[in-house]
């Protein structure tokens, strides 16, 4: 099972793009809220109702896990306990992980981009820690840690992890049925 946490604050692109396209690739993805309610609401004042709480999370069963960017979201991300735990442990065990726009900035609070290349939106780049920041890459994939910069880039981001989970030619069918180009 893969997880896309959700923040209040989070970029509603980043993030019903990414579950979107997961599912469609027939991926088992759920969207976590790490708020008390399985109500989010977006930085755009859209409400989602996520499909599991983290409490309910046997960090065992999970497979990888994305942030999305969006403000607040990004820091009420970066400054969850649970979310910085799943994190450090996916990590650890060499699980995919990614974050979107502001939300590699999470990762870095995390420590896990330390020695790793990465991008982000522009505006968090000094942010990174001590990653090797790719300011022409619109998606990185560095290992098993895929960053990418923004609302624009939501569907590489989606692909890249489809990719990653099942395959170059699945991600291929899967962008040339979206008439993605």
């Amino acid at each position: 099972m893969y997880l896309l946490l959700l923040a209040d604050g989070f970029e509603e692109i980043e993030a019903l793009t990414f579950v979107d396209i997961l599912r469609r690739a027939q991926i088992d993805i759920k969207t976590v809220s790490i708020n008390d309610s399985k109500n989010v609401t977006g930085s755009h004042k859209i409400t989602v109702c996520a499909d599991l709480l983290c409490n309910e999370i046997d960090i065992s069963a999970v497979d990888g896990a994305a942030l999305p960017g969006g403000l607040p979201g990004t820091y009420n991300l970066a400054k969850s306990d649970f979310v910085k735990k799943l994190f450090v442990e996916l990590d650890a065990q060499n699980k995919l992980i990614g974050a979107i726009c502001a939300a590699p900035y999470a990762l870095a609070e995390f420590g896990i981009l330390k020695g790793r290349r990465a991008t982000a939106n522009p505006a968090f780049w000094s942010k990174l820690g001590d990653a090797e920041v790719e300011k022409n890459m619109r998606v990185c994939v560095c290992e098993k840690v895929i960053t990418s910069q923004g609302p624009g880039t939501a569907h590489e981001f989606a692909l890249a992890f489809v990719e990653k989970i099942k395959g170059k030619n699945i991600a291929l069918e899967l962008k040339n049925e979206m008439l993605y180009k």
